[in-house]
């Protein structure tokens, strides 16, 4: 089991490091270069939009990649996922800009984002299947969670590497050519992965199927189709609360209230450093307590938070900016440290593969695809503190509450020991 987790969880921060230098990328330097003709708001907008591409293609990715999961094996997804995520990544390094090719390179750029966001799809079903089919009943939820931590670390990876470039060179050499070094590293680092990845054996439970779905999507939709759209519901908030964080505050910052870029960075990457640390241990809790109580607390948590959270942000003070952002982050291990776990368990193993794929990419596409978005068109028509964020997030909190609130408890129930019969 460790050396599964361990594959499991630099496979996920390989993929989601390509998937998060994007969303940096697009809050920092994305839409002067590739939408100059708009105003910098506008281009912001844009560029968001291109990012939410990738949100859009994930669940579309999770349909192929998750029938192939549920018919050849969970192991043969990894490989290609993260073939299609790190080809497609390298190549937006190397897209021009719009000075160079015109309208040509955003749209090369909408492409390249909706084939990642292909890979994506079907990675984090394959990983985290990997992982829960091979654990032991009782430390499902802990096993699971290390794959949950691969996001943390992909974060960490592509935010410090444009912060130590962003640090380095100048202004004009970042906007150059300096941004386009993280996306060529994902070449190296994909091939890290495969390595890594070669020595992993199939699920032992796919192995015991003898009677494979025919086509897994029409059985999720015909049997399942209630439960894909509560999963989804439910880690919508998940999703908005992260890439607020993580996209939108950055970008919120250094252009409205005029924080370092380097400073932002820092801050993010601090709370994201302790949400990844703390991810295990919500995971006991979850195996002891349950998913759906902690799922609930998490939710509760946001709903809670999301107006004081906008409050300190828009002070511009570093310290309380992190308080601001690791109170959310923490809100949202403890949903999210369990999810691996909670979702597969929520399907038959036959169709497990698509429906907890696509509920998770679901719900991608709904609090993650348009949160960047909304957020920067709220916090423009607003005062100096965005209370329509707040609202916003407050709201897909509250809705997400709903949907855990409506699904079952799928713990295992321990078997207790069997007294000695004495005579």
């Amino acid at each position: 089991m460790p050396r599964l987790a361990a594959a499991s969880l630099a496979g996920t921060a390989i993929e989601f490091y390509d998937f998060f230098v994007y969303g940096t990328a697009a809050a920092l330097v994305l839409g002067p270069l590739f939408f100059p003709t708009f105003s910098p708001v506008a281009g912001t907008l844009a560029a968001f939009g291109t990012f939410g591409v990738g949100f859009v293609a994930r669940p579309l990715g999770s349909v192929p990649f998750g029938h192939f999961g549920d018919r050849r094996g969970r192991r043969p997804v990894l490989v290609v996922s993260l073939l299609l995520t790190g080809a497609s990544t390298v190549a937006v390094g190397c897209v021009p800009s719009y000075d160079s090719i015109g309208v040509a390179a955003p749209v090369l750029l909408l492409v390249l984002r909706f084939l990642q966001g292909l890979g994506l799809g079907g990675e984090w079903g394959g990983a985290v299947l990997l992982t829960v089919e091979h654990a032991p009943a009782g430390r499902r939820a802990l096993w699971a969670s290390f794959p949950q931590v691969g996001p943390a670390l992909g974060f960490l990876l592509a935010n410090g590497v444009m912060l130590a470039l962003s640090a380095a060179l100048s202004e004009a050499e970042f906007a150059s050519w300096g941004w386009r070094v993280p996306f060529w590293a994902a070449g190296v680092l994909a091939l890290a992965g495969l390595w890594l990845r070669s020595s992993l054996v199939e699920s032992p439970r796919f192995l015991e199927i003898d009677d494979h779905a025919r086509v897994p999507l029409v059985e999720v939709v015909r049997h399942h189709g209630r439960l894909v759209l509560l999963t989804a519901g439910a880690l919508a908030v998940g999703y908005a609360v992260f890439y607020a964080v993580t996209t939108w505050s950055l970008a919120y910052a250094t252009e409205r209230l005029g924080v370092s870029r380097t400073v932002m960075l820092l801050c993010v990457m601090g709370a994201v450093v302790v949400k990844g640390a703390l991810t295990p241990l919500a995971a006991l809790f979850g195996d002891r307590y349950g998913r759906r109580p902690m799922c609930l607390t998490g939710c509760a948590a946001c709903v809670l938070w999301m107006l004081p959270m906008v409050a300190l942000l828009a002070t511009g003070e570093p310290l309380l900016m992190f308080l601001a952002i690791l109170g959310a982050l923490l809100a949202f291990v403890i949903m999210f440290a369990v999810i691996a776990a909670y979702l597969p368990e929520l399907y038959e193993p036959r169709v497990r593969c698509t429906g907890a794929a696509v509920g998770y990419n679901l719900g991608g596409v709904l609090g993650g695809a348009l949160t960047p978005i909304v957020a920067t068109a709220l916090a423009e028509h607003g005062g100096r503190v965005p209370w329509g964020v707040g609202v916003y997030l407050t709201g897909i909190a509250l809705v997400s509450l709903v949907c855990f609130a409506l699904l079952p408890e799928t713990r295992p129930v321990p078997v207790p020991a069997v007294e000695p019969v004495r005579g």
